[in-house]
């Protein structure tokens, strides 16, 4: 049963902290019906969010036909919500829409809010919320699974975007791959996961080790990554996620042209070819782990300045780098089956 999304994006459309209504237009296109943004009403999805096509912008429910749920489309810092939202989130639940949400502001522990959806019937979903209490063993992993891991050097760069193409790519082609999420838009897309950066410290490791032992009847999983091991804010996180996962690859996504860390521009980015020995050290603790290669987004670049770029870090780092939305992930594809076929992440 199609969901019927709108996505509420008002003050943040745009593909960086508008992230999460791009990945939901991007991978679930026939339920998105609209985009919520009075301030650009008229306009595109596309236009905004570089995903969703000719997806209309509204400033008003009136203006769509049978809305099933509102989604908070948003992942700002802290994930808060905007105080003006209020009003729009009140206006759908008295129309008898759900609410979706991945923000660390809980709306279920709205007392006006719940008890506005408990009178009209429906129901508020705060994705981030779970009660995950366990901490990380290393014991019961599957040899004959291949764990993938996407990592990067920094946040909003396209680390579930990878991940996802990778799996469906490889699906495709008849292998038996799954996506592995630990992010909020990820569980919306896919339906299964495990917010990783909304669990207590002490079980993030234990988190991402329950998804790998949950998904690892699969000759191949996808586990998408978060944060960076280099970013001020997240790194704690991206780390419990390294540790648990234990993976036998490492697909490093960047954003071409970005030098400094996102939100904190004081700070530098340093070379990728640091980040890939930090990252790989960091795997290869309980078990070798290598870089088999790279994921670029270059959406801030022209194609030829991408391209140019793409071909001095594959020779710089001897590994294929893929702009995946502009070229697709074909050699991704290749790399991920030459790798999974050389059993050498069995050794």
């Amino acid at each position: 049963m199609s969901r019927r999304m709108v996505l509420l994006t008002w003050g943040h459309s745009n593909p960086h902290t508008g992230k999460t209504a791009s990945g939901l237009l991007r991978y679930c296109p026939d339920e998105c019906i609209a985009v919520y943004d009075p301030d650009n009403v008229g306009r595109t999805a596309q236009e905004l969010l570089e995903a969703g096509g000719t997806t209309p912008v509204i400033g008003s429910l009136d203006d769509v036909s049978n809305p099933k749920t509102l989604v908070m489309g948003i992942a700002p810092p802290g994930g808060k919500i905007p105080v003006a939202w209020r009003a729009v989130i009140l206006d759908a639940i008295s129309r008898g829409m759900d609410v979706l949400s991945g923000l660390h502001d809980f709306l279920s522990n709205d007392a006006e809010l719940m008890a506005a959806a408990k009178a009209r019937g429906v129901t508020i979903t705060d994705v981030r919320k779970n009660t995950f209490h366990d901490i990380a063993r290393r014991q019961g992993l599957n040899s004959t699974c291949c764990r993938l891991h996407t990592v990067g050097h920094d946040c909003s760069i396209g680390k579930m975007l990878a991940s996802l193409e990778i799996a469906r790519g490889l699906a495709a082609r008849g292998r038996d791959a799954h996506f592995v999420a630990t992010g909020q838009t990820g569980i919306m897309v896919s339906g299964a996961g495990l917010p990783i950066d909304c669990v207590v410290a002490d079980f993030v490791s234990g988190a991402a080790e329950q998804l790998v032992l949950d998904t690892q009847h699969h000759d191949i999983i996808l586990v998408e990554g978060q944060g960076s091991l280099v970013h001020p804010s997240y790194a704690a996180v991206t780390l419990g996620i390294l540790h648990g996962c234990q993976p036998h690859g490492l697909i490093f996504v960047f954003e071409a042209g970005r030098e400094v860390v996102g939100g904190l521009e004081h700070v530098p980015l340093p070379s990728l070819a640091r980040q890939r020995e930090l990252f790989e050290t960091m795997a290869s603790i309980y078990q070798p782990c290598q870089t088999i290669g790279l994921a670029m987004n270059g959406r801030k670049l022209s194609p030829p300045a991408a391209a140019e770029l793409a071909r001095r870090v594959e020779d710089e780092l001897e590994l294929p780098v893929v702009d995946i939305v502009r070229d697709g992930p074909d050699r991704l594809l290749d790399t991920a089956e030459a790798f999974y076929d050389s059993r050498v992440w069995q050794s």
